[in-house]
């Protein structure tokens, strides 16, 4: 069935999830692509969440977004999960097939990558070590981004290390943990220097973390967009370094989302960025 034929439907689970700039941007695509659809919050305690998956066909949705805290779950739920869900451990968007089978997969990696390469067009993953903070889900998607792009290495830091050496076990590659400790010295030579923890964020505490050894030529990047620039980003502007927020990595992630439910990619633009920037100002 034609697309201009159909009520399109899709939204992001989550719990709690009405804080979500994603209705904001898929209805602004709806719009720009002049679809007939909606893109609505889904707000899902966890105890429920293979429930609503699962009701999701019957409903007439094309598919979700799934963020915190369901996206570990619903591996355990869908029907299908791609390699590189399955090698992050978490899925991020779910596509119902005719039949109402459920696919999973993470779109995050690819978000983060291609925000970096949309502000920094001649970025390289392999020009330098790269330092990412944290262990978490978002860590092990930035990694895995950054391992198919090519990093030759990448230093992961986390407050507890046994966690960061399951990542460096899992993923591979050019992963070597580090003990928290040593968080400072890990900034000498690096090219890029990645937060994936909430520490910053609206209601937490500020990143403890020192940029006194970083070089004033890396990229220093927060994949947290709540506020648009933490104190970990504003510390790094003012000692020149160029910085990038987590804005663009929702952005990014989202066209992925509409490939698998309704076979187009639509355009970030500069006006949807500005309209997001607005709803957190």
């Amino acid at each position: 069935m034609n697309l201009q034929d159909r009520f399109l439907m899709a939204g992001v689970m989550g719990w709690p999830v009405m804080h979500s700039r994603s209705p904001l941007m898929h209805n602004h695509w709806f719009a720009q692509e002049k679809l007939k659809g909606v893109y609505v919050p889904l707000a899902i305690q966890p105890e429920h969440l293979e429930r609503a998956l699962r009701s999701l066909h019957g409903l007439g949705f094309s598919g979700c977004n799934l963020t915190i805290p369901h996206k570990q779950q619903a591996l355990k739920i869908v029907d299908e999960i791609d390699p590189v869900a399955l090698k992050i451990g978490a899925i991020s968007c779910v596509a119902v097939k005719e039949d109402g089978r459920l696919i999973g997969s993470n779109n995050d990696a690819a978000g983060f990558i291609r925000n970096v390469k949309e502000f920094q067009p001649d970025w390289k993953a392999s020009s330098g070590p790269i330092v990412v903070i944290g262990a978490g889900g978002g860590s092990r998607a930035v990694c895995q981004g950054l391992i198919q792009e090519g990093a030759t290495e990448i230093r992961l830091v986390n407050r507890h290390l046994e966690r960061a050496q399951i990542v460096q076990s899992e993923l591979g590659g050019a992963i070597q943990a580090h003990a928290w400790k040593d968080r400072a010295d890990l900034m000498a030579g690096a090219s890029m220097v990645v937060n994936t923890t909430s520490q910053g964020m609206v209601g937490q505490m500020p990143l403890d973390i020192q940029l006194d050894t970083l070089p004033v030529d890396a990229l220093v990047t927060d994949i947290v967009y709540t506020p648009l620039e933490t104190p970990f980003l504003a510390q790094a502007r003012m000692r020149g370094n160029r910085t990038l927020n987590g804005l663009g990595m929702l952005l990014h992630q989202g066209p992925l989302g509409w490939k698998v439910w309704f076979g187009i990619e639509p355009k970030v633009t500069p006006e949807l960025r500005k309209l997001l920037e607005q709803s957190l100002t």
